[in-house]
């Protein structure tokens, strides 16, 4: 598919004259195994049903013909509001389409329409990077959305499941998880999660408690590594019976041992050789 994504789905399988609209019963229609979109909303079925009671399906579904039937390509929202109102039969095109071209129209088909949430959203970039060797930059051009996006949505799927499921519920926003992927004391994050759910937290709000949370767990591990440099301290100098300090900078340490004279630093060379 070397066309590149335009104003609707008709630029990447346009609806030509020669395309014939035929009528099939809906108990042979299949939907697309590589929807992305695994919520559809209820009242906006229930909404569609009600038109098409009204004014019918006025936009064929396009399909593409299998040995089991016909799997939806676009127009699996109609199907279903359809199937609400035990349609019998429903139009469609029937185009001829290959797997990684039902993927890809899959998702843009739902992108345009802004019907995926940011997680449905993000494992579709995921598989579509995997499944068909895009890169982001490649895929951005695709699907017509910047490198950033897509690169931000996929960051998503770094978070726990539990959390992933509250953005896909829409307990959580996708500035809420951006927020959550920068904090360093992972073992706070149940705990955050449910308080900035409890207390409605805002994105800001919730970024300036990581930021402390951060703050304080580099203190804690400063001076647990204080500490510990102490520890080591002591055993060498009761080891080699002498003052001995560590040091240690941003990138690198330093051990200083004394010692006042060429004797005492020959006793130390022996101990420190298991002489």
């Amino acid at each position: 598919m070397a066309r590149r994504l335009g104003r609707g789905i008709e630029a990447l399988i346009p609806v030509q004259d020669s395309d014939t609209i035929e009528e099939v019963y809906l108990n042979q229609l299949h939907t697309n195994p590589f929807q992305p979109r695994k919520v559809f909303a209820e009242e906006t079925i229930r909404e569609l049903s009600e038109s098409i009671k009204t004014h019918g399906i006025l936009q064929p579904l396009i399909v593409r013909d299998t040995i089991n039937g016909y799997e939806i390509v676009a127009g699996e929202r109609r199907f279903r509001a359809a199937k609400a109102i035990n349609l019998e039969k429903v139009p469609v095109i029937i185009k001829k389409l290959t797997d990684n071209e039902m993927m890809e129209l899959a998702l843009i088909e739902n992108i345009q329409r802004e019907d995926l949430n940011p997680v449905e959203e993000a494992i579709a970039y995921q598989k579509l990077m995997e499944d068909l060797n895009y890169t982001q930059e490649e895929l951005s051009k695709r699907v017509g959305k910047s490198r950033p996006h897509i690169a931000n949505h996929i960051r998503l799927l770094n978070l726990p499941s539990t959390v992933l499921d509250y953005i896909a519920d829409g307990k959580l926003s996708m500035g809420h998880g951006r927020a959550l992927l920068g904090l360093k004391a992972k073992n706070k994050l149940t705990e955050l999660v449910a308080r900035t759910i409890r207390e409605q937290l805002s994105v800001r709000e919730l970024e300036k408690r990581i930021q402390t949370l951060n703050v304080s767990r580099g203190t804690s591990e400063k001076k647990q590594n204080t500490n510990i440099y102490r520890k080591h301290e002591t055993v060498l100098k009761r080891k080699l019976k002498t003052n001995v300090s560590i040091k240690k900078g941003k990138t690198k340490g330093k051990i200083e041992i004394e010692f006042l004279s060429d004797e005492e630093l020959e006793r130390i060379l022996r101990l420190l050789n298991n002489e």
